[in-house]
């Protein structure tokens, strides 16, 4: 995993600042000694450690059901659902705005899409009016936004409209008997069920265009540092609605998975499913105020959630439990962030004795964004 950070320097044209990437940590010097390194492994692979150490956990604390094929794809199967939610989450908060709207966003394309398939339309159509449900609540979230109006109170208006919305539309009940879509939601291919595989490839796609494009280092750009952005001649607000649109496309695409796995597209949004999102996306250590953050993280971040929710099932835990549990790593997981954050700028700061004129030339503040991860 890789950090992309963006600075102005001499002889560089702006998109060339824009997309300088370097290692972990570029400004560290790795050398100072072993509490550097061990930040930097616990910021890149801390998460995935934690996930692997909880499996060990469950494997004899859950014996024998839990370290068994079968359990493994369903759980498997139910972080899909969560990461593709935490995607949602992540192109937001990536583009420097947390949305909320996703919830009714991902019930307005289910809908949409149930209503025209159960009405005689291909599945091929009904899934295409769904994402483009979610491009258009996408855009509409994004220029809203930079006219100035508050991200939260937008897009929290927005789920209200969506809720609302589907509900006229399906005339208060679920849209039942979709069966055209259990090739991505029931089905399993080589023993790998269908919605991992579409999540997988969700995530494979957001990872290559937010790491290999120029279009996608600037969504992450503008979430660490607009103003920097914008100085640079690159025309800011096209990538927050950007960063937005993506958000929609991904609740798309869970409403998507949910209505192929329940054959129902329901008018009532999910909440539930935006919280774990939410926390999937703490515990990968991405920042909510934006700008920097990893997908790969992101998606350990569901596992890890699957994961506790499976071991409590198999003990016989009530699935309450599993909620109260979510709320506990949420927090954990922003308290981490918080010192991590900490820790490093503690690391950054420059020695008490360093004067001006002994100070390399600094990149000016509001040229520079915060570190970007791949």
């Amino acid at each position: 995993m890789t950090d992309q950070k963006n600075t102005t320097s001499p002889g560089r044209s702006a998109p060339e600042a824009v997309t300088s990437q370097t290692r972990a940590f570029p400004a560290i010097d790795t050398s100072g000694g072993a509490g550097v390194k061990v930040l930097i492994f616990l910021r890149n692979w801390g998460i995935l450690v934690l996930w692997l150490l909880l499996v060990i956990i469950f494997a004899f604390w859950a014996s024998p059901y839990f370290f068994t094929l079968a359990n493994a794809a369903l759980i498997a199967n139910a972080a899909a659902l969560t990461a593709i939610f935490a995607a949602a989450v992540g192109f937001g908060i990536l583009s420097g705005a947390l949305d909320l709207s996703i919830p009714g966003s991902a019930t307005m394309a289910a809908v949409t899409g149930g209503l025209a398939i159960s009405s005689g339309a291909p599945a091929w159509l009904g899934i295409i009016l769904a994402i483009a449900v979610g491009v258009a609540v996408g855009a509409v979230n994004g220029i809203l936004v930079q006219r100035g109006l508050n991200p939260l109170v937008v897009t929290i208006a927005m789920l209200t409209v969506l809720t609302g919305l589907a509900q006229v539309v399906s005339g208060g009940l679920p849209i039942t008997g979709i069966t055209e879509l259990t090739w991505m939601g029931s089905t399993s291919y080589w023993g790998i069920p269908a919605p991992v595989i579409v999540v997988g490839l969700v995530y494979l796609v957001g990872w290559f265009y937010l790491t290999q494009t120029r279009s996608g280092v600037r969504v992450m750009a503008v979430g660490g540092n607009i103003d920097a952005v914008r100085r640079v001649g690159i025309r800011a607000d096209r990538y927050r609605i950007l960063g937005f649109i993506l958000s929609g496309i991904c609740a798309a695409i869970g409403g998507l998975l949910v209505m192929a796995t329940t054959t129902q597209a329901s008018p009532n949004p999910s909440v539930d499913l935006l919280f774990s999102a939410i926390t999937a996306v703490a515990l990968s250590g991405m920042p909510l105020t934006g700008g920097r953050g990893s997908l790969p993280r992101v998606l350990v971040g569901a596992l890890i959630i699957a994961t506790v929710a499976s071991a409590l099932i198999i003990r016989g835990i009530p699935p309450y439990w599993a909620t109260i549990v979510t709320g506990v790593l949420l927090i954990l997981a922003l308290t981490f962030e918080r010192v991590m954050s900490a820790a490093v700028a503690k690391r950054l700061a420059p020695p008490p004795t360093a004067t001006l004129a002994s100070a390399p030339a600094a990149v000016p503040a509001a040229a520079t964004t915060t570190p970007k991860e791949a």
